[in-house]
């Protein structure tokens, strides 16, 4: 009997052992850059929408992001870093997603996206992109509020485009690091 237990908890650590050292770590966490990448450059996005400061918003936001993975340094430009994250925001728009008894737009739908690319600068080689990388949130207004375009519903919504900057940037930092 005893015999039999001590052989059962040996093989049982005998297939556990080998997971010890298998490499999981915190989903968010992860990292698949090569280890030469310290320091990255996020210079100011491009703007090619009509809303307002949009650029300002998420780019501060991916700065932000990266910062709080912790293992890099962000810097403002793309001089004298190991890689570069650029971005050009291509397009914003606004869709009713739901109605209220008078035909009205009680929720919409906000589409942000843009052309993100990721590279490394000794070689220039591009480590991940996206040309239209996409992102959608649903957003609940008043009954008395109404959204012709995506730029009049974030300029009387701080807390949308705050929100939307934020999933964004942490959408793109996510696509990178955790290479998805």
């Amino acid at each position: 009997m005893m015999g039999s237990r001590y052989l059962h908890a040996l093989v049982v650590l005998w297939l556990v052992l080998p997971l010890a050292g298998c490499g999981y770590s915190l989903a968010g966490r992860g990292s698949f850059l090569p280890a030469s990448i310290k320091v990255i450059g996020v210079p100011l996005f491009k703007n090619s929408t009509n809303v307002f400061e949009l650029e300002r918003r998420v780019t501060d936001k991916v700065r932000s992001e990266l910062i709080g993975r912790g293992k890099y340094k962000v810097e403002t430009t793309a001089q004298g870093v190991d890689a570069v994250l650029l971005g050009e925001i291509t397009a914003v728009t606004i869709a009713p997603a739901t109605f209220n008894a008078q035909n009205q737009a009680t929720r919409y739908v906000l589409t942000l996206t843009a052309n993100i690319e990721f590279k490394t600068l000794s070689d220039n080689k591009v480590l991940w992109s996206n040309p239209a990388m996409t992102f959608s949130e649903n957003y609940d207004v008043s009954s008395t509020a109404t959204a012709s375009d995506a730029a009049a519903f974030l300029g009387n919504d701080l807390n949308a485009l705050e929100r939307l900057a934020t999933e964004f940037a942490r959408s793109i930092v996510s696509s990178i690091l955790e290479a998805f």
